[in-house]
């Protein structure tokens, strides 16, 4: 699936659809993605700020998606830790972005290459639009080659 289709199906999914997040690009290369949520009614949590789930989960499939898509589908990739700090009270619109690395994705290739797991950790902060840190996300990725099928005769 191309970069553009994705971004349309996952504006489209539920728990980003009625979470208010909404996907504004995804590059055609996937090494970078950014997010956006509006605070609204539907994503406010008690004290009139973005929900902490929300803003977990408008950085979820990111980091697993992007590697996914650069070290190829004889590769299995999956979320395997996470983690957020709440720095401040996001009152606004939000923002998310991803950047994978030449390096990050070498360094999954060389790892995974005999058959061995990597796990890598990424960071993510979670920004207002005038650049004010409002979350810190931490998500760990596991990725190994899959193993050949036996063919049974």
């Amino acid at each position: 699936m191309n970069a553009r289709m994705l971004r349309f199906g996952m504006n489209l999914w539920p728990p980003f659809l009625f979470a208010g997040i909404r996907v504004l690009e995804i590059s055609s290369d996937y090494r970078y993605a950014r997010v956006r949520m509006r605070l609204r009614p539907w994503n406010r949590n008690a004290f009139g700020t973005h929900f902490g789930g929300s803003l977990f989960s408008m950085t979820d499939p990111f980091w697993a998606i992007l590697l996914l898509r650069n070290v190829g589908r004889e590769h299995m990739v999956w979320d395997q830790a996470g983690e957020i700090e709440f720095v401040s009270p996001g009152r606004g619109t939000v923002e998310a972005e991803f950047r994978l690395t030449d390096e990050v994705i070498a360094d999954v290739l060389d790892r995974t290459a005999s058959g061995e797991k990597a796990l890598v950790w990424f960071d993510t902060d979670v920004k207002s639009l005038e650049g004010d840190v409002v979350a810190r996300v931490r998500k760990q990725v596991y990725a190994r080659r899959k193993r050949a099928l036996a063919l049974v005769a």
